[in-house]
């Protein structure tokens, strides 16, 4: 990565809205880099995308103070890019103005309580792939109007405390995150995407009430140590739900019942044996990711309901390649639900 972004590539990262995936866009996922996220369209002027994002927000409008910029930063239409610069602490004197704070590439080792005092107007903040493994409880207080965290690859072993409550979007993938207290997420009633696969966590690390209070779109925790749903934690919210690269052996029955809106399940990469119980009752479910498991049967009824018109929504992707399944002993009915044929994905199984 060079070290002066430009200022359109920077904001492109704002393109990854979590927002409610609808019926006919439902897609096959990709495990995608952090820069990856912001190549899904085209981003306009940035005034527009704030107003359209803030509409109804009090942010008052600071007037630009150009003449401050922190050392080898680049400053420029409210987007502050300290990345790659190997600094060891969140510079001074970045912009009372500044909307967009990158300081990813680095090597911070602390968020301290005044590292962000007076950027209310702060509306994103990357602090991807640094060395933090420890921040201030009051960090993150000045920052009003954030609604996208990055945190991903550093060294924290806990979600940080008292996390904004505009916050939308937390990325907090590849740390050494092993528990999520309960109230972790308290008073986070806007939060609609969580993404944290690549820590060490267990079923066990969840406690009761973890997530208790938000109602997510997306939520991944790919790429850890589960061995089942954490079904208990669920409640009733997530449209997207990414479980692949675990040691899940099995999925128990009733287990989907807790996420009935389910639009796209990833259960890739794991241990499984069979089909999952319950895919038939998921009325909105068009994407499950089954392939690289260890399914060696397919049944009529393992995908779609016995009575007619019990599904909303018919799949448009099923992946079960990389399976000790004989495709060929599949009846034709199994797949009676399913929108075109081509969604289907079988492939060849290697030993």
């Amino acid at each position: 990565i060079s070290t002066m972004f430009s200022c359109r590539s920077f904001l492109l990262l704002l393109l990854n809205v979590c927002s409610l995936t609808a019926p006919s866009l439902a897609l096959p996922f990709e495990q995608r880099g952090f820069w990856d996220f912001a190549m899904d369209g085209e981003l306009g002027d940035l005034t527009t995308v704030m107003m359209r994002d803030e509409e109804g927000s009090a942010v008052e409008e600071l007037p630009p103070d150009v003449s401050l910029c922190p050392f080898g930063c680049h400053c420029q239409l409210n987007v502050v890019q300290c990345s790659d610069l190997s600094l060891t602490a969140v510079p001074m004197e970045i912009p009372r103005d500044t909307k967009l704070l990158d300081l990813q590439n680095n090597r911070i080792t602390e968020l301290k309580e005044n590292d962000f005092k007076g950027l209310t107007n702060l509306y994103a903040l990357s602090l991807v792939n640094n060395k933090i493994s420890k921040v201030h409880p009051r960090t993150f207080a000045p920052l009003v109007h954030l609604k996208k965290l990055y945190f991903s690859r550093n060294l924290l072993t806990v979600i940080p405390k008292n996390l904004p409550p505009s916050l939308v979007e937390l990325r907090i993938h590849d740390n050494r995150i092993k528990k999520v207290a309960e109230g972790t997420f308290s008073g986070l009633g806007s939060m609609n995407c969580i993404e944290m696969g690549g820590n060490p966590i267990q079923n066990s690390g969840f406690e009761p009430g973890a997530f208790k209070g938000l109602k997510l779109n997306y939520l991944r925790i790919s790429e850890s140590k589960l061995t089942g749903i954490p079904k208990e934690h669920l409640d009733n919210y997530s449209v997207q739900l990414g479980l692949g690269f675990n040691h899940i052996r099995m999925i128990e029955n009733g287990s989907l019942s807790y996420v009935p809106n389910l639009r796209e399940l990833h259960l890739e990469n794991n241990r499984l044996t069979r089909i999952p119980m319950g895919l038939p009752d998921m009325k909105y479910l068009q994407v499950v990711y089954l392939h690289s498991n260890n399914i060696s049967r397919v049944d009529v009824n393992d995908f779609c309901p016995q009575r007619y018109g019990m599904k909303r929504s018919f799949y448009n992707g099923i992946s079960l390649y990389g399976n000790p399944v004989n495709y060929w002993e599949v009846q034709p009915a199994t797949f009676r639900c399913v929108g075109d044929r081509l969604a289907i994905h079988f492939g060849n199984y290697k030993k």
